[in-house]
């Protein structure tokens, strides 16, 4: 997608489109108003900024769109796509790993009462069971932020993503 043409969405499909980054009302709404933009970095920093405030309640509204690590995502929704894409270091995953975040999984929801978040992109399922079992001893406030940040960069990622077709053309060169 190109920036031009979110401009041109009306505010419901443009809402649809946020709403994958990440699902909590009042941010969709304010990005989606936020319109014009005048390149894709000012729409993350706007839209980062905006994460940055998130409460323990937006974060709650968010959980309902992402899927524990590690488990088969279904759906064809845009966002089942995107959970499915970030996942997809766990396709070849090691059978101790599987096990041990599965295990980690339902730790973290008896002790937390929410799904374990994590940005997966970018990180083996090595890397994602160690902060697994890591955060396993945060207190539930300080886990409570993590889990945040951890949402915001998703929403980040989701939204560069998305843009990842309006990078600058690169000048012609000279004869």
């Amino acid at each position: 997608m190109h920036l031009h043409d979110f401009h041109a969405l009306d505010d419901a499909e443009a809402t649809a489109v946020v709403r994958v980054w990440a699902d909590i009302p009042g941010w969709v709404d304010a990005v989606v108003a936020g319109r014009p933009y005048t390149s894709v970095d000012a729409l993350v920093a706007y839209a980062g900024d905006l994460a940055s405030t998130w409460s323990p309640e937006d974060l709650a509204a968010a959980l309902h769109a992402h899927p524990r690590i590690g488990a088969r995502v279904s759906g064809t929704g845009a966002e089942a796509a995107a959970s499915r894409r970030e996942q997809g270091s766990m396709a070849s995953a090691a059978d101790d790993d599987v096990a041990a975040i599965a295990a980690g999984n339902a730790a973290y929801e008896e002790r937390f009462g929410r799904v374990f978040l994590i940005r997966a992109a970018g990180r083996t399922p090595g890397e994602m069971r160690a902060e697994l079992e890591r955060r396993l001893a945060n207190d539930p406030d300080a886990e409570t932020i993590e889990a945040t940040r951890q949402l915001a960069e998703i929403a980040l990622l989701r939204l560069r993503t998305a843009f990842a077709d309006d990078a600058p053309d690169e000048p012609e060169a000279a004869e």
